[in-house]
């Protein structure tokens, strides 16, 4: 689950992370006060507005703006405020933006240049360690400098036996050339950041930037913050924070019906019982010439009523041009998946693309005389292969 800036920026603040300060709004109206609050707070007079979306590159698309006054705050989140924002990482529709953050300017000129590092935590699906990537190159697509310069990328493995050890904070702070103050805050914001990884269940921490005031304060400029969606039922706080208006709607839906549904860009929709199924069903549709276009897995009670809401999520796509039911019948007997798969049809009514339908387990002959003799528009197939060459078929008429 993913959270928007200014939440993730106060789930560190709780840890003892150095933060932007900033206060959400909602309105430009709310905007203004919220300016005014935060210079009383930390006496800042410039104020910068960022676009609160579930996306990186905001500036790029022209969603992170200075104003250097309360006027500029009231115009700039006006602007900003019910936008279509597109950057590198919405695609070309973009998203809409309904929150902006008012954060302080901390990049005001002092004694000392400012400097922007980057440091993310996240897991290592290779080692299966924790490990903190870090790199003196902050405020860049990280992309981009581990292509170009893979030698300004530095990774610290953490041993989940004993944690992070104070000498790797050290090594951090020592590897991303900092001394004097600057080192010691940089130590302390890398402990305590991973304490707050680690005690969350986060998936990922990402910083970018991570600053180092003029002053030299080491705090968090923004912040990506990822859940671990298997732990959030240890912190019923955090899942309040999920903003449904961020995710796609049809998603949402199906997760509302309990269905696991992933929209992909394809136009041969896929009904299974089980992820691993499920993947190797879009897997043969690849190899057969076809696009998927979704991943959904109904479980392992394919009832009718599942079955008839999985058809309704499935169509709401425009792209689906055919749709692949493939269902193994252990637990759940394929001749009550047929008959469901029938009864949906019905009631649904007119289906405008064709259904393949492969079944295969426990009364599985049955279950095909049932699809054979519906006299529906619906497709019936017994090897995996066969199935999805006749969805090919039908997608390249």
């Amino acid at each position: 689950m993913n959270i928007h800036e200014y939440q993730g920026k106060s789930i560190l603040k709780s840890f003892g992370v150095g933060i932007q300060e900033g206060i959400v709004a909602d309105t430009p109206e709310q905007a203004v006060t919220a300016a005014k609050e935060l210079n009383k707070q930390t006496g800042t007079d410039w104020f910068v507005v960022k676009a609160q979306i579930h996306a990186g590159g905001r500036g790029k698309g022209g969603g992170v703006k200075l104003a250097k006054n309360l006027d500029e705050v009231k115009t700039i989140s006006g602007n900003i405020l019910g936008m279509n924002l597109v950057t590198p990482q919405t695609g070309p529709e973009g998203k809409h933006v309904n929150r902006v953050l008012i954060a302080q300017d901390v990049y005001y000129p002092g004694a000392s240049p400012t400097k922007e590092f980057y440091v993310s935590v996240l897991l290592d699906r290779q080692s299966g360690r924790n490990i903190i990537m870090y790199s003196t190159e902050g405020g860049m697509d990280i992309e981009a400098v581990a292509e170009k310069t893979p030698h300004l990328i530095f990774k610290e493995e953490i041993d989940p036996k004993v944690g992070l050890q104070a000498f790797q904070s050290r090594k951090i702070a020592f590897n991303l050339g900092l001394s004097g103050t600057a080192f010691k805050q940089m130590v302390k914001f890398i402990t305590s950041l991973y304490t707050a990884y680690d005690s969350i269940d986060a998936s990922l921490f990402e910083i970018n930037p991570v600053l180092k005031t003029s002053d030299d304060k080491i705090i968090a400029v923004d912040a990506k913050v990822n859940f671990d969606e298997n732990g959030l039922f240890r912190h019923p706080d955090f899942l309040a924070m999920r903003d449904v208006r961020e995710e796609d709607a049809t998603e949402v839906e199906a997760g509302e019906h309990n269905l696991n549904y992933v929209k992909i860009d394809g136009n041969g929709g896929c009904m299974v019982n089980g992820a691993g199924l499920a993947m190797a069903t879009m897997d043969i549709i690849k190899l057969a010439g076809g696009e998927p276009a979704n991943f959904l897995d109904v479980g392992g009670t394919a009832n009718a009523a599942r079955v008839e809401q999985a058809f309704r999520i499935i169509l709401k796509d425009p792209h689906v041009k055919a749709i692949l039911v493939n269902i193994f019948g252990g637990i759940v007997r394929c001749d009550r998946v047929a008959q469901g798969i029938v009864d949906a049809y019905k009631n649904i009514g007119q289906i405008p693309v064709p259904i393949i339908v492969r079944l295969q387990g426990t009364n599985a002959v049955e279950a095909k005389k049932i699809i054979d003799d519906s006299g529906l528009k619906v497709f019936s197939a017994i090897q995996l292969k066969e199935a999805a060459d006749l969805v090919n078929e039908v997608l390249s008429k």
